[in-house]
């Protein structure tokens, strides 16, 4: 495994990570197979993992606490997000320093931690990003609640503010092959210091198809939520389908590859609930994405 700074944190990061949501962290996910992954990313070098408070119904979090227990943690970066919450219904959005606060002493009893690494507004708007939430925000920090302060967001423009904003030290954008585009972006915010963390690096398994192909209940989890939520990456990644068919790399390699090729990016973010998938993916790092490969997939974004 290779690590990249993070930004101007002072932080070291595997450049592969291991992203606790979704299905991993949902209760019909055997939890023993759950655990099993994060010790096999932690025994392989990972030591970026990222979770959130709204995540699988808030069973995320406190999951991976229970996989962190007894591991030596002192090498780790744990990702949270707080500004959304799972109510037992559904996700409710509250950004108020209140809440932000509550969300982060939560995490912390969740997490088994004294203190978070990494601490990242889940979906702000603009608007949010008051001066009272930032002033909240950094006595977090002045009370060793949180080491470094981020933004998760997948709309430009509020990556872009962040950049503007000296209380925050990493972004989280949604970059992959299908978003191309992102690529200035990320380069704006790294020239200002801002540790660049890559969501969603295997675009949710929609090139080729992929998130379509079904094996068993979790499949047919995660291809409806693509249809419902996702249904334009999933024509779009259509494209890509040549990902899967080259010789000695994978699809996963090939768009980690992609991702990582990009020098600003700290981290590829990526979640599995499958050993053989996790184990394919973390070799993709220090692998580099051939010559041909990465023009045809120029090609095919142009297109």
């Amino acid at each position: 495994m290779l690590y990249r700074p993070l930004g101007a944190t002072g932080l070291t990061v595997s450049e592969i990570g291991f992203g606790c949501a979704s299905w991993w962290g949902q209760g019909a996910f055997d939890e023993g197979a759950a655990i099993a992954l994060v010790h096999a990313a932690l025994d392989r070098g990972v030591t970026f993992f990222d979770t959130g408070a709204s995540y699988s119904s808030g069973n995320a979090e406190p999951r991976l606490g229970r996989a962190l227990r007894g591991r030596d943690l002192s090498a780790l970066v744990i990702a949270t997000k707080a500004g959304t919450a799972h109510n037992g219904r559904r996700i409710v959005r509250d950004m108020s320093p209140a809440a932000i606060e509550a969300s982060v002493l939560r995490s912390l009893g969740n997490l088994g931690l004294e203190r978070l690494p990494l601490l990242q507004l889940h979906g702000p708007a603009i608007i949010d990003l008051t001066d009272e939430l930032l002033a909240s925000l950094e006595s977090l920090k002045v009370r060793g609640l949180i080491d470094a302060l981020g933004v998760n967001s997948f709309d430009p423009a509020v990556i872009d503010h962040v950049a503007g904003l000296p209380q925050f030290d990493v972004v989280m954008v949604d970059y992959n092959v299908l978003r191309p585009e992102r690529g200035p972006l990320i380069a704006r915010a790294a020239a200002v210091g801002k540790g660049v963390l890559a969501g969603m690096p295997l675009a949710m398994g929609h090139t080729g198809g992929q998130v379509l192909k079904l094996r068993t209940p979790r499949d047919i989890w995660y291809a409806l939520r693509a249809l419902k939520n996702h249904r334009a990456e999933v024509l779009a990644g259509r494209r890509f389908g040549f990902l899967h068919q080259e010789p000695g790399i994978t699809g996963a390699q090939a768009a980690l590859a992609y991702v990582l090729a990009n020098p600003n990016v700290a981290c590829a973010v990526t979640g599995t609930t499958r050993m053989g998938h996790l184990l394919e993916n973390l070799s993709a790092s220090g692998m580099a994405l051939p010559l041909a490969l990465a023009a045809r997939i120029s090609q095919a974004q142009a297109t």
